[in-house]
């Protein structure tokens, strides 16, 4: 099995042997093709080789100058058909010419709204000229004050928001400091209305009571034989 076939890389031969061999190979594959093409599609077809050193090289499906003749002719048609037509550049310049126009007169406008050129306005072209900057200045206005109503009307929303905000927190602090309060209660030890730490304790643990009798009593308490004197 045959192996397979490395591609050529595209690019200049630096041999100068090889490449006229090369140049020698692939021209006559080029012509060959080229004669294949106008034989199987009946076109006309011409092709012009210059080699490295400068020899001419060509071939043509039928006459070289015919075919430089038609292709010349097609070339003139086709530069007039891009090339634009003497009324196409009457009417831009028309067009351009009018633009100017337009562009100096708003600019005229412009300036006089500004205060500026009002010395050739006569009486009546200065009313209609105090008369549209009166009905520009209304709306201006206009716009501004609905702005501020806006802005104010904004910032009343903020402030409700705040002071609702506000309340909510004073009430989560009220019922901390209840909560609070009840536990420290809670924890405190009650003493009764009236009594001291000392009865609350005497209370709680009672003493034996202390012996009031006579000695007799106390000797016979005791156990101790009782002498009477004579």
């Amino acid at each position: 099995m045959a192996g397979k076939r490395e591609r050529i890389l595209i690019r200049r031969i630096d041999n100068l042997a090889a490449r006229q061999v090369t140049f020698s190979k692939r021209r006559r594959g080029l012509f060959k093709k080229a004669e294949e093409l106008s034989i199987l599609c009946d076109a006309e077809v011409g092709l012009v080789v210059f080699s490295a050193t400068g020899k001419l090289f060509q071939f043509a499906s039928s006459s070289m100058k015919q075919i430089i003749d038609r292709y010349n002719s097609h070339s003139k048609t086709l530069q007039k058909a891009d090339e634009p037509s003497q009324l196409d550049l009457l009417a831009e310049d028309s067009t351009c010419a009018r633009l100017r126009e337009e562009l100096a007169e708003a600019s005229l406008r412009l300036r006089q709204m500004r205060g500026e050129d009002l010395q050739r306005l006569n009486v009546q072209q200065l009313q209609e000229l105090e008369k549209s900057l009166e009905s520009g200045l209304g709306c201006v206005l206009k716009t501004k004050s609905q702005k501020i109503t806006d802005e104010i009307n904004g910032l009343e929303r903020k402030r409700m928001q705040l002071i609702e905000e506000n309340s909510k927190l004073k009430e989560q602090v009220s019922r901390m400091s209840k909560m609070e309060k009840q536990l420290g209660a809670d924890s405190e030890l009650v003493y009764e209305e009236g009594q001291s730490s000392e009865s609350v304790t005497n209370a709680s643990y009672p003493r034996t009571p202390l012996v009031t009798e006579d000695c007799s009593d106390t000797s016979l308490t005791l156990g101790l034989p009782l002498f009477h004197s004579k």
